[in-house]
């Protein structure tokens, strides 16, 4: 221990070996151990100073998740999960065991995938060749050229392209939701018509991920699809594991 604290990367089960070779956050990138309590353990390496979000110590907490969750269920930490030393992150696993059993439980063999659907690149053509409204509103405009009908036009294309990626988002979460345990609605992102996170079993991402694909192929005039995945199952955790401090980022 150096004093400084202990950093929290998420819990698993107890009995579970580390991967090998795994860096953990801090320069020098420090070492994974397990702090032990009863039936679950929580991942943990000694705290860096003065941590803070370099790209660095963000992809070494993910990629530590991401093996974590190929040997097993994993309950993940966000990043900058800070407690003051193992005695405390014992306490708190003591405090809510059963918990964190029942939600290992619950995502053992699964990962996270996340969809977004965004209004389609490049489909101005199908746009003017589907869309009534925008047609006649293009024609309005070579009649008679101006400023305000121009900003008609460009409202009326902007409104047609997120309102039909609206609508492919919506057909795409209905052939998507059979094939996961769960989902859970993202949070809003500008531009997004879509933003959801699937719990799939591990077995079934690629059917998953050729779902997807095959969608984005046949409806490229209406939207775009971008998956990110397998993923930790942050969005399938209710809420933090451990109720640790958060670093400053």
């Amino acid at each position: 221990m150096t004093g400084k604290g202990v950093y929290v990367y998420a819990i698993i089960p107890a009995g579970e070996k580390l991967p090998a070779d795994v860096a953990g956050v801090g320069s020098p990138p420090g070492v994974l151990r397990l702090v032990d309590e009863g039936q679950v353990a929580a991942v943990v390496s000694d705290a860096p100073p003065q941590l803070r979000a370099r790209r660095r110590d963000l992809m070494a907490h993910q990629e530590s998740l991401l093996r974590l969750t190929d040997m097993g269920p994993v309950l993940p930490m966000r990043f900058g999960a800070v407690a003051p030393d193992d005695e405390s992150v014992r306490a708190q696993l003591a405090g809510s065991q059963a918990e964190h059993l029942a939600a290992l439980s619950r995502l053992d063999g699964g990962v996270e995938f996340n969809l977004k659907a965004l209004p389609a690149q490049d489909a101005l053509a199908a746009v003017v060749s589907e869309e009534k409204n925008v047609r006649r509103l293009r024609e309005s405009v070579r009649r008679r050229p101006g400023y305000e009908a121009n900003v008609r036009l460009g409202e009326a294309v902007a409104a047609a392209l997120s309102r039909r990626a609206a609508e492919a988002g919506k057909k795409i979460l209905h052939k998507l939701t059979p094939l996961a345990r769960e989902t859970a609605a993202g949070p809003d992102v500008h531009g997004c018509a879509l933003n959801v996170s699937f719990l799939i079993d591990r077995s079934r991402s690629g059917a998953f991920r050729t779902t997807v694909q095959r969608f984005a192929d046949a409806h490229r005039d209406h939207v775009e699809l971008r998956v990110a995945g397998p993923l930790p199952c942050y969005s399938f955790v209710s809420s933090r594991p451990l109720r640790t401090p958060v670093a400053g980022g």
